[in-house]
């Protein structure tokens, strides 16, 4: 292969430093957005609960319904980014969350909590995965994508270690209210300039591998029709909502099931936060073997080890050696979907209308993510755990089959 020539490679470079650039900015307002616009209400809960005399359930009910507006505002959010770029759409919501931020430390009533959390929901709508996927999508080539989307990840998998801890040290130095002012500066002095300064123009987009998907070349709207008509689309749509659902069950019951089987809360609260370091893990082990094997296949692998996780818990989760084993099969999975699901359209449609795409995959998605919790809790209360640890075994088995079919259609396919 022929060297490229020194002004090629002085081309080549400040590109290259700018992508990285990117990505470390993107890393950094990911880790903050998720640590203070998701993970800060757990621990922030109890706090308000005692001051308002409010039923934890009740104050809940808004973190779901910012995830729900979250959801709903996926496919809006995605048309914008393929016309328009990131650059203001993330600052604009950085600015959102910040303020939503300083307004959540002011409630007084049950109704106001909600209305800030819609405001929550739409900022991490504009602000967090879907739109820095789409931007790193939108700016980067494909070789460079496949190290820059786990980097952004892994980065963000460490949120909830940061800032979980450091939210309850402000809340005990400070009381829940000031957490929050300091939280929201946090985010506002952080995101909103690195949105505005490192997000930038999108380079022309890659076209589709096969072109009689497209209806002309550059056409995001005729894409969008063509890809959604084909039975393809919708099998890693499956996958995901099914993946979602059921690693939103695990996270929520699994401490209540390792003590109905008998554990200790502290040691329940120990193997369930093995899941958190093994988000990581999965994130990893997926970019390491993706380099080697087809992506939907890989992920399709890891889906079938979480299912063999739920499946053996019921049976040996009883032993603490039994659960820790059933955890870490499950936990391999954690953040799987999260690095698949970019490689897996850019692979098939290419990255003329990414943004739209995933957002109609991030709608039933991130819904199920919502709902799955609560349906699970009916599901235990009603039938029992054992109930619950079934569905989520087929739940992610037919996961793990979707991707397989989806590998097997060719690309262009209209089946």
């Amino acid at each position: 292969m022929r060297r490229p020539e020194p002004g090629q490679r002085a081309l080549r470079r400040p590109g290259l430093i700018r992508g990285w650039r990117l990505v470390g900015a993107l890393a950094a307002t990911q880790t903050i957005g998720f640590g203070v616009l998701y993970y800060s209400f757990t621990v922030v809960l109890r706090s308000m609960s005692e001051e308002q005399h409010a039923d934890a359930s009740q104050l809940s009910l808004a973190l779901t319904l910012s995830v729900l507006i979250t959801a709903i505002g996926a496919p809006a959010v995605g048309r914008y980014l393929d016309v328009h770029g990131g650059r203001g759409l993330m600052t604009a919501g950085s600015v959102l969350g910040a303020l939503s931020l300083l307004t959540w430390s002011q409630v007084g009533t049950v109704v106001q909590l909600y209305v800030v959390f819609a405001a929550i929901g739409v900022a991490s709508a504009m602000v967090l995965y879907e739109a820095a996927f789409a931007v790193i999508v939108a700016r980067l080539p494909a070789g460079a994508r496949a190290g820059a989307l786990p980097a952004v990840t892994v980065a963000a998998g460490f949120a909830s270690s940061i800032f979980m801890p450091l939210t309850a040290l402000l809340v005990h130095a400070c009381g829940w209210r000031q957490a929050l002012v300091v939280l929201a500066a946090v985010y506002g002095v952080t995101a909103i300039p690195l949105h505005a300064i490192a997000v930038r123009r999108p380079r022309p987009a890659d076209a589709p591998p096969q072109a009689a998907t497209v209806p002309r070349p550059g056409d995001r709207a005729g894409l969008v029709r063509a890809a959604t008509r084909q039975a393809a689309f919708w099998l890693p749509a499956t996958a995901f909502t099914l993946y979602n659902a059921a690693v939103a069950t695990i996270s929520i019951l699994l401490i209540d099931y390792l003590v109905g089987l008998g554990h200790e809360p502290l040691l329940a609260a120990g193997v369930a936060g093995l899941l958190g370091v093994l988000s990581v893990t999965g994130r990893l082990v997926t970019t390491g073997l993706q380099r080697r094997l087809p992506v939907a296949l890989v992920a399709a692998v890891i889906f079938t080890l979480q299912a063999a996780g739920a499946a053996a818990l019921p049976f040996v989760g009883a032993s603490r050696a039994g659960a820790i084993a059933a955890v870490l099969l499950f936990g391999l999975g954690l953040g799987v979907g999260t690095i698949a699901r970019p490689h897996l359209l850019t692979g098939r449609y290419g990255t003329t209308a990414y943004a739209s795409l995933s957002g109609r995959l991030a709608l039933p998605a991130t819904l199920a993510k919502a709902d799955a919790p609560t349906a699970a809790m009916a599901i235990a209360g009603t039938a029992g755990y054992g109930w619950v640890m079934a569905a989520v075994t087929v739940a992610c088995l037919i996961a793990a089959a979707s991707l397989t079919a989806f590998h097997r259609v060719p690309s262009g396919s209209a089946t």
